[in-house]
């Protein structure tokens, strides 16, 4: 279409969609986004090599407002940006992007849910990962004893087998249980 030179080749983008939940479209979206966040790094045709590689900084993922509003958003970039440092490769952008889509399975979305959730990359979500993600949830506005009883009741409710943590089949149980879960953990590209 017209003299605009394409992102990606036809192959990439049928690649990018047989292993995401995007559309063509949103995949197309996607690198705008990307492109915008990387000031001009990054090279008219995305070849694979650079989509794996060159990274947009936390600080211009911070400014998307596909994230802004979400009190999870620096732990979302740290868990898909695979070594913590919550800068993302165009790769890892458009998995964050495909895993929050519609289309994603609950599955998947549960289980990020409890990566994203277990703050110490334990295996567990304990009562310090629970504190947390109570504390993101709030914007920090609870007292001690208030934070202490929210936490309390999540285990009592959720910890089936007693061990004061919630292993990923006890978290997952419970949150696909959850009616808002779906329509709550998803963001619009």
């Amino acid at each position: 279409m017209g003299n605009k030179v394409a992102a990606f080749t036809e192959q990439q983008l049928e690649e990018y969609q047989a292993c995401t939940f995007l559309s063509r479209k949103n995949i197309l979206r996607a690198e705008r986004l990307f492109r915008g966040l990387c000031d001009g790094r990054l090279p008219a045709r995305l070849d694979p090599q650079t989509a794996a590689t060159l990274t947009a900084p936390y600080q211009a993922l911070d400014t998307l407002t596909e994230l802004k509003e979400n009190p999870f958003r620096h732990r979302m970039c740290e868990v898909f940006s695979g070594d913590g440092s919550a800068a993302l490769t165009f790769e890892q952008f458009i998995e964050l992007f495909s895993v929050f889509s519609d289309n994603s399975p609950r599955d998947i979305k549960a289980t990020y849910a409890f990566r994203i959730y277990d703050f110490d990359e334990d295996g567990y979500i304990g009562e310090n990962d629970l504190l947390q993600a109570v504390k993101h949830l709030t914007h920090d506005l609870l007292n001690q004893e208030e934070y202490s009883t929210i936490v309390a009741k999540v285990l009592e409710e959720s910890d089936v087998d007693c061990d004061g943590q919630l292993s990923q089949s006890e978290f997952i149980h419970v949150i696909l249980k959850s009616p808002d879960f779906l329509s709550n953990f998803h963001i619009r590209i």
